[in-house]
């Protein structure tokens, strides 16, 4: 059996073009070789250098046309909005295109056409992708109302403490009322319903759905991520919802103690913080809110009720 002819070096750590490999010198029975996948048609990559979004997104670069950019959940994705599934390869690539154009209708591509010229374009980690307020607007009929809220409360976020190189937040509250309302597309109803919900403070997905959970079952609104002192002063932590009239907190715990065990200490500490200055946490686990968010809320009620709360 022939040896296989090695890959120039230049095409060895990145996807690359049929045509680059033929200028490097591959002939076509090379470029069919098991060593090298095909992620996208007239694309080739050595096998095992596709490891997530960001390497087929790269991929696709090799051959995508100046006029494209990313869009719909691939854009959302860019933007870090948590949505309710992990990424797949078999998601594919959402690529959006200005008509009169035609979207791309290559395998492993969602292509998508738009008309909308309130669309601008930004770079994200290199990539071209639909601005924050447009991305939000496209993911309206793939997400629920939940999701949808959950989606604006990451992007208008203001952190505490945000990321080294990342200037938040993606995009303002007006922003997206904005485009909301001046949305021609099939969802623009769910869009402005959406808007009703949305809150400055909720720093993930979870924390929001517990939110509307209680809200939607007659809870009062609570205050999201507060700072919590004692009476003389010391730092408690910072609290997820805070009922602040009746001393009452509702936590989501991601389980932190099943992959961080430092920060799962950490969490311990300041519940243990919380409950010594007079304060009660109501920690609601995954399961229960994603399994049976009834009985999450109902631990809630029950504290506010014996902290003298009557709806």
């Amino acid at each position: 059996m022939p040896r296989r002819v090695a890959l120039p070096p230049e095409l060895r750590d990145r996807s690359f073009s049929v045509a680059d490999g033929r200028r490097a010198g591959l002939g076509r029975h090379r470029m069919r070789g098991r060593d090298l996948e095909r992620p996208f048609y007239g694309v080739r990559v050595r096998r095992g250098r596709l490891r997530g979004l960001y390497s087929l997104c790269l991929a696709y670069m090799v051959r995508m046309r100046p006029d494209e950019f990313f869009c719909g959940v691939t854009a959302a994705r860019m933007w870090r909005v948590p949505l309710p599934e992990a990424f797949s390869a078999a998601e594919g690539v959402h690529v959006g295109r200005m008509t009169p154009n035609r979207a791309s209708r290559a395998r492993g591509v969602r292509g998508r056409e738009f008309s909308d010229d309130r669309i601008s374009v930004e770079r994200r980690y290199g990539f071209p992708v639909t601005d924050a307020a447009s991305t939000w607007c496209h993911l309206a009929g793939v997400l629920s109302h939940d999701d949808l809220v959950a989606a604006a409360d990451h992007l208008i976020l203001v952190p505490k403490r945000a990321s080294p190189g990342e200037v938040r937040p993606y995009a303002t509250l007006a922003q997206l009322t904005d485009r909301a309302y001046g949305y021609t597309g099939r969802h623009a109803r769910a869009l402005r319903r959406a808007l009703a919900d949305v809150r400055q403070g909720a720093e993930s997905r979870p924390e929001t759905i517990l939110r509307l959970h209680m809200v939607r079952a007659g809870l009062p609104e609570p205050e999201l991520n507060v700072d919590i002192f004692s009476a003389s002063g010391t730092f408690l932590g910072r609290a997820d919802s805070l009922f602040r009239d009746f001393r009452v907190i509702a936590e989501y715990d991601g389980e932190q103690h099943r992959t961080d065990s430092i920060q799962y200490n950490k969490d311990m500490l300041r519940i243990e913080g919380f409950i010594r200055d007079k304060w009660t946490p109501i920690r609601v686990r995954k399961g229960q809110l994603f399994g049976d968010p009834e009985a999450a809320v109902a631990r809630v009620e029950g504290a506010l009720r014996d902290a003298g709360w009557h709806p």
